[in-house]
């Protein structure tokens, strides 16, 4: 392999970091063609570093990398998007993070995926575009965002028809499985064990979100009660899939609450 081979151009989001050595750390980057990596931005932690503020977490970066034996080495980095209104944010910050923990836990090396690369930058973009005009997080966004990354990872749950008998749902209580992903019929789900009723304005709000574009899901106002609950079932939902517990949902929860008490 001559020294061209060797070097290779990507778009990378910066899902999260970790010092290694003195002066360098390790990037986990999540790139539309090549998945989650981890590359090595060496002497970025010194004060003199070029690429420092280019690899911020959650900064849309344009890398070149040069193929080393344990990391593979940024060798160029240049900001495409920065993100800068939702860094002002705690709101927003809580949120990014959260989309960066999902994107991170939903993807694998070498496995090509632009939609997910699509969809991780609409939603900051939509963080960072909500928290420059509102000094808000964008409504509706994550529980959205959700959905829409569980369908695209082939996790998508079944809200409309019943997961036994298949037959549409009806607004009345239904029961909601963990295990099974998604939702039975009253007659169906009186004859299992391990499920709960689930209301019928929290599935109406979860089969919105998850058949409707951001632009008309934004524009819904939630109650506060339906939307903890959509939350809650989402988060545990979530976990659930990645078969690990989720930091972000808990971080998300203390910003709110130290948000509503400044109110």
């Amino acid at each position: 392999m001559n020294a061209r081979e060797r070097v290779r151009s990507t778009h990378a989001l910066v899902l999260r970091r970790r010092d290694v050595n003195d002066a360098d750390r390790v990037l986990t980057v999540f790139t539309p063609r090549e998945g989650k990596i981890e590359l090595l931005a060496k002497g970025v932690r010194k004060t003199t570093s070029r690429k420092a503020g280019h690899v911020e977490l959650f900064t849309h970066v344009a890398l070149v990398v040069a193929q080393a034996r344990t990391w593979d080495i940024i060798t160029e980095a240049s900001t495409v998007e920065s993100f800068r209104h939702l860094r002002e944010n705690l709101d927003a910050i809580a949120a990014a993070n959260y989309v960066a923990e999902l994107v991170d836990n939903f993807t694998d090396a070498n496995d090509d995926n632009q939609p997910l690369w699509d969809l991780a930058l609409f939603a900051l973009r939509a963080l960072d575009e909500t928290a420059k005009l509102t000094d808000a997080s964008a409504p509706n966004l994550l529980r959205w965002f959700d959905l829409q990354l569980l369908s695209l990872s082939g996790f998508q749950p079944q809200f409309f028809h019943c997961l036994s008998c298949e037959e549409p749902l009806q607004a009345e209580l239904n029961y909601f499985s963990l295990a099974d992903g998604g939702v039975f019929c009253p007659r169906c789900g009186s004859q299992r064990e391990g499920l709960e009723p689930i209301q019928p304005d929290i599935l109406k709000v979860l089969r919105f979100l998850q058949s409707q574009p951001y632009a008309a899901v934004a524009r819904v106002q939630v109650r506060p009660a339906v939307a903890r609950a959509v939350d809650n079932l989402l988060h545990r939902y979530m976990a659930s899939v990645v078969e690990s517990h989720l930091r972000s949902p808990d971080f998300l929860r203390r910003v709110a609450a130290l948000s509503a008490g400044q109110r």
